[in-house]
């Protein structure tokens, strides 16, 4: 096989940090290459260092690129020569069209002047070979964010490019749009693109990848030939960690006591749409000690029920009760909320979850300022005591509680949300896509801190796309379907097959 791609001996350091320690990485021309590794490992860094992000002379170590040495001052300088990278986040503007942002910064015109006949047709064009059939003039804002991955790549392809990099591609998708855009990943090889692909996901991994680079610690520990045999999820893993886990779910001794919060007849409109219900009386509880997961579709309702009880952060015209151990509880504003018992970890930390350009232990004790106040002031030794105390019981993998939250890997950044809510002592703990885009390692850690809390006597919802992961948890697992909960079963009666026979046949 012609080889595309050698990153050799590639070391970046960030203030305290050595993110990347010598790497080496080897690309075959129209493979599909993984890249796996826990949060922090290096993997988003090495291929911010390939596609300019991070400019030459920001690392040490060289570029090799269809047999030239070369390097980059920034990322149109990789695009140039077809070296493509979509971010998690992605990079479209909401109110524009599809055309448009296919073609920005690269319009098709004459002498200053937009061709939109042609930009329409060659966006028709790029779309068909996504397998997209909306109309060039869609607005980004009114499509799934399925469809939005799609047309990131198809705006890859605008941009004729030969060696594509996606990283955690599914890590916001639902399992239909995940196996489109994997299927999709397998058109393009055919048609001689090259990829790289990096996911937590390993049974994706494993559908479609030729060959597998495992980073650990900023280090690159071993390249696995899916080709030559079969690669098992757990020598994946074990190379990931550096050791073998046994169980992908921590076992715990379940005690499940009295009834702890219950909602009654839930009714949530939608806040725009006046003629839209979006909760049609739901009724659920949780009990001392238990874990309770909510599986459902995306667009099923399981958000806003979420945001809704947690102090109406979401709709309008909210109708019906809700108690905490037998008592009515006022829950009107997210204030109330909290002081009732209530906690929420939202499934966008970054956005909703953490304030990104401050210090770890702000954040920590963001919801709870009175614990680490006297007389309305803020006592910052006492502040710097707490967030140290969660650093280690959560393992935050970090030189300093000072450090930016923006600067943490994704699932320290989620270890600070668990974090701050622990700190503000709830009763109930709502977590919300708990374990989106992180790592196995991480994902055990957070399961470990959900069965602590149960053991405690608290009460955990859980919202997962992930059905395994709440077979996994859950003591019992409500499922619900387009506002309603329409079945509720307890972990011996659910199964994936159950619960989809539920989301379907409703």
């Amino acid at each position: 096989m012609t080889t595309i791609l050698e990153m050799r001996g590639i070391t970046k350091t960030f203030p305290g940090v050595k993110a990347l320690d010598d790497v080496d990485l080897r690309v075959e021309q129209g493979e599909i290459h993984a890249l796996v590794g826990e949060n922090g490992a290096g993997k988003s860094t090495l291929m911010k260092v390939l596609s300019g992000v991070y400019p030459a002379g920001s690392y040490d170590g060289e570029i090799v690129y269809n047999g030239q040495v070369t390097s980059f001052a920034g990322i149109s300088d990789s695009e140039k020569l077809g070296i493509i990278i979509i971010h998690q986040e992605l990079a479209l503007v909401p109110l524009l069209s599809v055309a448009e942002n296919l073609f920005l910064g690269n319009e098709v015109a004459r002498n200053g002047v937009i061709n939109w006949p042609e930009m329409y047709q060659r966006t028709d064009e790029l779309l068909a070979k996504v397998g997209l059939n909306e109309a060039a003039s869609t607005t980004i804002e009114s499509m799934g964010v399925g469809k939005q991955q799609l047309v990131e790549i198809a705006k890859a392809l605008a941009k004729n490019v030969k060696l594509l990099i996606l990283d955690e591609p599914t890590a916001a998708l639902q399992e239909n749009d995940s196996q489109k855009l994997l299927e999709l990943l397998l058109e393009l090889k055919a048609q001689g693109i090259t990829s790289i692909l990096i996911s937590h996901k390993l049974n994706e991994i494993s559908q479609v990848a030729d060959r597998i680079t495992v980073i650990r610690d900023g280090a690159a520990v071993s390249t696995l030939d899916c080709r030559a045999e079969e690669i098992s999820e757990e020598h994946i893993i074990r190379d990931m960690v550096g050791r073998d886990m046994e169980h992908r779910y921590p076992e715990r001794q379940r005690n499940i006591g009295q009834p702890l919060f219950e909602i009654k007849n839930w009714n949530v409109w939608h806040p725009e749409h006046k003629d839209r219900q979006m909760l049609r009386n739901v009724n659920f509880n949780v009990r001392e000690g238990e874990i309770v997961g909510i599986a459902g579709l995306m667009g099923s309702g399981r958000t806003e029920l979420a945001m809704s009880i947690f102090g109406k952060s979401y709709g309008r015209n909210i109708s019906g009760e809700a108690f905490l151990k037998g008592q009515p509880v006022n829950l009107s504003t997210v204030d109330k909320a909290i002081k009732a018992g209530l906690a929420y970890c939202t499934e966008d930390r970054k956005e909703l979850g953490l304030v990104l350009e401050e210090s770890i232990v702000s954040n920590i004790t963001l919801a709870n300022l009175e614990g680490v106040s006297r007389g309305g002031v803020l006592n910052t030794a006492e502040e710097q005591k707490v967030a140290e105390r969660y650093r280690e019981a959560m393992n935050i993998r970090t030189p300093s509680v000072h450090q930016k939250v923006v600067n943490l890997s994704g699932g320290n950044q989620q270890k600070v949300v668990l974090s701050k809510w622990l700190f503000a002592n709830p009763q109930v703990l709502i977590l919300d896509e708990p374990t989106r885009g992180i790592d196995v390692g991480a994902k055990f850690e957070i399961y470990g801190i959900m069965n602590e809390l149960a053991a405690e006597g608290r009460g955990v919802v859980m919202i997962s796309s992930e059905m395994p992961e709440l077979l996994g948890m859950c003591d019992r697992i409500y499922v619900m379907n387009e506002g309603e909960l329409v079945a509720e079963l307890s972990a011996e009666e659910a199964s994936q097959e159950r619960i989809m026979s539920f989301i379907v046949t409703e």
